[in-house]
């Protein structure tokens, strides 16, 4: 290879000034010579070691959005066109030829396969059922046993109010809700904020130093569940700005949340933190945002006036860039429908984005956008 010496004694750049030349100077230019070559080999030898170093400037994740104009109508899902974008989703997303290896790509028939939904504002602002059947149908054909499968969220009759009782009962699978399963107390998050714990909390009534510092993760998912589906909607939150993946897993898995959930700041720290515990993010296996309908206004309540019909599913292996994407595109359906603009908690996401849950920025995210159904 060409060094700094060889290349300056072939230089008639450097060589032919003459014997006025200062040697203040030459020592200058000498070392811009040396220190361009050595980022010139230093880089080199990080591209060989790093197959992502060329990369590091553009996208760093990767988000298939799927849609088709008939997918809804009146509000009311499809289910056979919902199956053909979960199935052509999921099979773009993972770049495999069918349905079965792509699901089998992420899970196998040994695995308990927890679905999480969203499911407090009910089947049409919260996730959809036949979103959720989609997905089942896949991890069916994947060769899953129904019983190895379960949808679930925090509490049992949001669950059912949602309509996922008759999706269990036609499929055969399981349903659950992670607050009645009990929390396991070897497995938790600690913050030295306190809180005013409710019934149901594992240590609500108890005294003593400590109390209420702890949220314990349900028994659902550290004894049950060995791989997660986080399916959740394009739903405004006042606080988090997206009842998304990060804060759908994250507040529906673990008790004593109330102490986060009146201020923007704790829930920024929180919700990234718990859902990075290894008994929740590291199971994580595929985001789903149900963007069927965008809901820009009424948090937890099914507010259908305050929506707009995207008919879209956005499927990711990260989290974050789903989020940013829905804070995104909440804002601009707001801005449409001249509804008063919300200053989103950005910060909850790059919180993620610092402890590697996903890519906060938008520049750093690969959308793939597939029409289908014309």
């Amino acid at each position: 290879m060409e060094t700094p010496e060889s290349k300056i004694q072939g230089s008639g750049k450097f060589w032919g000034v003459g014997p006025a030349r200062c040697h203040g100077i030459w020592n200058l230019e000498f070392g811009i010579v040396w220190l361009t070559w050595l980022l010139a080999v230093g880089g080199a030898k990080a591209a060989g070691a790093d197959s992502f170093s060329d990369t590091k400037t553009g996208p760093l994740s990767r988000v298939v959005i799927v849609q088709d104009p008939r997918a809804t109508e009146a509000f009311r899902p499809h289910q056979e066109r919902i199956q053909a974008m979960v199935n052509r989703a999921i099979t773009n997303l993972t770049q495999k030829t069918s349905v079965r290896e792509a699901w089998r790509s992420l899970v196998s028939t040994q695995e308990v396969v927890g679905i999480k939904v969203f499911s407090a504002p009910g089947g049409k602002s919260g996730t959809r059922p036949a979103v959720v059947a989609a997905v089942v149908e896949g991890l069916l054909e994947a060769g899953l046993a129904p019983r190895h499968i379960i949808v679930w969220d925090k509490q049992m009759a949001d669950v059912q109010q949602a309509g996922f009782f008759e999706l269990a009962k036609r499929y055969g699978i399981r349903v659950a809700g992670s607050a009645q399963a009990g929390y396991d107390e070897t497995v938790f998050y600690e913050a030295a904020l306190l809180g005013n714990l409710v019934w149901g909390d594992s240590e609500f009534g108890k005294e003593g130093a400590g109390i209420g510092r702890k949220s314990f993760v349900s028994k659902l998912v550290t004894g049950e569940i060995t791989k997660i589906i986080n399916i959740s909607p394009l739903l405004n939150h006042n606080l988090a700005g997206v009842s998304g993946n990060l804060y759908s897993l994250a507040t529906g898995s673990v008790d004593n949340i109330v102490r986060f959930e009146s201020d923007p700041d704790r829930l920024a720290t929180a919700v990234p933190d718990i859902y990075n515990l290894p008994a929740l993010g590291d199971r994580v296996v595929l985001s789903i945002t149900d963007a069927l309908i965008c809901q820009y206004e009424g948090g937890e309540r099914g507010l259908l006036h305050y929506s707009a019909i995207l008919n879209q599913l956005r499927l990711s292996k990260d989290p974050v860039a789903l989020d940013v994407l829905s804070i995104e595109e909440l804002e601009r359906q707001r801005q449409a429908a001249d509804a008063p603009s919300a200053k989103p908690n950005l910060e909850l996401y790059n919180n993620a984005a610092l402890i590697s849950l996903g890519v906060s920025d938008l520049k750093k995210i690969a959308v793939e956008k597939i029409q289908q159904g014309r």
